[in-house]
């Protein structure tokens, strides 16, 4: 008989903000969204290059609270799956 073998799929999915540990760094190398969604991020600093730091998240998934520069700001899950980001160092 011969060996089972898995089929593993190349494509990774992408990372994205809701799924960004706490403690953890990152940065945002694009926006899935509208337009209007796009605008909203750019005007508090969310924009492809920018760092940020998961600091907590609110019991049963609703918020999110990252630090970006020296603001702290909280965003709806639903929405920081639209931000498409790299994991920095912990």
């Amino acid at each position: 008989m011969g060996k089972k073998t898995k089929n593993v799929s190349a494509e990774k999915k992408a990372l994205t903000l809701a799924d960004l540990p706490l403690g953890a760094t990152a940065t945002i190398v694009g926006i899935i969204s509208d337009s209007r969604g796009k605008k909203k991020f750019a005007d508090v600093g969310l924009v492809p290059g920018t760092e940020l730091i998961m600091e907590s998240h609110a019991p049963f998934g609703g918020l999110l609270r990252v630090r970006v520069m020296e603001a702290s700001m909280a965003l709806h899950s639903s929405d920081a799956k639209g931000i498409i980001i790299k994991e920095g160092k912990k």
